[in-house]
Parts: structure tokens; sequence; C-alpha cells
């Protein structure tokens, strides 16, 4: 199984109908990716956030997947119009 973990501190032209929009896309990945076993995504409430305030989980069959993933064109479609309004962070690891 490989994990990968991500959060995002919103920029401040992003408004809460993106914050929604970016939610339902990645939710939607469930349907959309081969090898994607589990997605989770919500708000951040940990106190030592330092900023992330949106943080999400996927788990996939494989590393082979999650590669497969990075270039898929769901996903590429959604990096296409999130990554100017967020400074994100990733982790991942193979369990």
């Amino acid at each position: 199984m490989f994990i990968h973990v991500f959060g995002f501190r919103w920029k401040p032209e992003a408004i809460d109908a993106d914050k929604a929009r970016a939610e339902k896309e990645i939710l939607a990945f469930r349907n959309t990716i081969p090898g994607l076993l589990e997605v989770h995504v919500g708000p951040n409430v940990s106190p030592r956030n330092q900023g992330f305030t949106f943080v999400g989980l996927m788990k996939f069959a494989d590393k082979a997947a999650a590669d497969a993933y990075t270039v898929h064109p769901a996903h590429q479609a959604l990096l296409a119009w999130l990554v100017p309004l967020i400074d994100p962070v990733e982790l991942d690891f193979e369990a």
C-alpha cells in the first residue's frame, strides 16, 4: 500500500467556493483513479497546523498506482486551477 498525505495553506485570493470545489473534486477521484483505494479530506483541526487548514489522505494499491494518479487527466485538471490558490505540502510513504 502507498499513502499520500497532503495539506494546503490557502492563499488570500482563495474563496469559500474554491475550497468547496477542491474538496468535491478530490473526493470524486474515488470513482475515477485506478488503484485509488481510499480518499479522505477535511479541515485540519490540529492546534499545530502551521497554517495548513485543509488536509487529505489517499491510499493507493501501490506506488505504481500513485505514480499513475500524478499524471492522470483528472488530477492534472484539478492542479491547473488549484495550484495558484495554495501553498501545499505533501508526504508519501509505503505501508
